[in-house]
């Protein structure tokens, strides 16, 4: 009887049982991209603004993605390619310089659009199911059944620089932002800044992203056996547990008290006459 087969690494000796057919997404095209984006507009809030106009200077806080746009078009000229246009919707954070006095936090919008294309093959099928919708049809997804799905996998960006700047040393191309979907305005709970303001941020980021299309597809997969959990539930201290029990259970933190050396991999020696090893 050959040993239970687990997610992971699968052996030349592991048993198939079966294949069977599975309903699943399969990604046709993805890429990763590490993005420095300059000087990205800086919208504040009503109450920054009063803040910013008196700044002296500003110092740089953090940045949290709250939403993103996606849009998935074909491409003309190149048939199974398809742009995929991003839109990322971030509030940011800063602390602004007024006099002498601490400085004051300070929050608002940037906005940044990327476009990548990628590779999603062709598919005429229009799909229907059975699943319960508890709401009417969408047309857009009705006048786009064929298309692939693009889905954006990011981390919140790091803020790399931010300067303030008076509204006449702004470019002349700059412009302001418009059709700010409601649930961006709600998240900063007041009404958001797009002009006629005397001084201006202006935002550097740091954005790492990954941008795939995928379609459900149906493929032909080897079967070991059922998925069985293997470990039992617990109620996590829900009972009488002995404290000192718990305690022996825990790995003593040995990094903790000898902190791993950055010049040394693995268990290589250190240079003659710099270690103790002979």
């Amino acid at each position: 009887m050959p040993d239970k087969t687990m997610p992971g690494p699968v052996q030349d000796s592991a048993c198939i049982r079966e294949a069977v057919c599975i309903h699943t997404k399969k990604i046709y095209d993805s890429c990763k991209d590490k993005d420095c984006i300059e000087d990205l507009r800086f919208y504040p809030t009503q109450s920054s603004q009063a803040v910013i106009e008196r700044a002296i200077s500003i110092r740089a806080g953090k940045a949290e993605l709250l939403y993103v746009y996606i849009d998935v078009e074909p491409v003309g000229f190149n048939r199974g390619f398809y742009t995929v246009d991003v839109r990322y919707y971030y509030r940011v954070t800063a602390e602004a310089f007024v006099g002498a006095a601490r400085p004051v936090e300070i929050s608002g919008l940037c906005v940044f659009d990327k476009r990548v294309i990628l590779f999603g093959s062709e598919g005429n099928a229009k799909i229907f199911s059975s699943q319960t919708s508890l709401e009417a049809m969408d047309e857009q997804l009705l006048r786009q059944s064929n298309l692939p799905t693009a889905v954006v996998e990011v981390v919140d960006p790091i803020v790399l620089n931010m300067k303030l700047v008076d509204v006449c040393e702004c470019r002349p191309c700059d412009c302001e932002l418009s059709d700010i979907p409601p649930c961006i305005c709600n998240c900063f709970g007041c009404e958001l800044c797009c002009g006629s303001e005397g001084k201006r941020i202006y935002v550097t980021l740091g954005q790492f992203s990954i941008i795939r299309l995928e379609r459900d597809s149906q493929l032909l997969i080897p079967v070991y056996d059922y998925c069985l959990p293997e470990k039992e539930c617990t109620c996590g201290g829900c009972g009488e547990e002995d404290p000192c029990e718990i305690f022996r259970h825990v790995k003593f933190p040995v990094n903790e008290f000898f902190p791993p050396s950055a010049s040394l991999p693995g268990n290589a020696c250190p240079p003659p006459g710099k270690g103790c090893c002979s």
